[in-house]
C-alpha cells in the first residue's frame, strides 16, 4: 500500500481527494518519549514536531513499515510492543492536493541508537517525559497517540 497504491476518491461538493496510507511508532526508554522535528523544506518550511512515520512501501507490512519510518526518520532501532491504532486526519498538500491520510501507530520499545543517525526528513531528535512530549508536539491528534501509548504501557 505505498505511494503506488494510494487512491483517489470523490468527495461530496465535487472535489477530489487522494487517500495515503502511512505507519509509525511511539517510542519509550524508561520514562522518556521521543519525538523528532521535521527539517524545514519548499513545500513545509515550518519546523514541526512529530512521531516518526511514513508511506507504507509497496507490499510492505504495516508494521515492518512502521519500524522503518522509525530507524529514517529517527535513527533507533525499536521493536513494536503493541498496536495503538489508526488515525486519520485531512491536509492540503501544494503538489498533491487534498490528503486523507491514515495513519496506523504502533506503541514501542527502544532497543539501540543506529550509527547512520536519521535521515534529512529530521532535523533533531529528543527523548522528553510524557508532558514535555505532549507539550511539544505540534498536531493534537498526534498528542492523543501518545497519550494512548502512555496509558497501554
Amino acid at each position: 500500500m505505498g505511494k503506488d497504491t494510494q487512491k483517489t476518491t470523490r468527495r461530496t461538493g465535487g472535489g477530489r481527494i487522494r487517500r495515503e496510507f502511512s505507519a509509525g511508532g511511539v517510542v519509550h526508554r524508561s520514562d522518556k518519549w521521543l519525538i523528532t522535528a521535521s527539517a524545514p523544506s519548499k513545500l513545509f518550511p515550518k519546523i514541526s514536531w512529530r512521531l516518526p512515520k511514513g508511506w507504507i512501501d509497496e507490499e510492505e507490512k504495516i508494521e515492518d513499515a512502521a519500524l522503518r519510518e522509525v530507524r529514517e526518520e529517527a535513527g533507533v532501532e525499536a521493536k513494536i510492543i503493541k498496536k495503538i491504532g489508526t488515525s486519520f486526519y485531512v491536509y492540503n498538500n501544494p503538489e498533491r492536493g487534498r490528503i486523507m491520510k491514515f495513519v496506523t501507530f504502533y506503541l514501542m520499545e527502544y532497543v539501540k541508537d543506529l550509527p547512520e543517525g536519521h535521515d534529512a526528513e529530521t532535523s533533531e531528535v529528543v527523548w522528553l517525559d510524557f508532558d514535555e512530549a505532549y507539550k511539544k508536539l505540534s498536531f493534537s491528534g498526534e498528542k492523543q497517540v501518545l497519550k494512548k501509548a502512555s496509558e497501554l504501557l
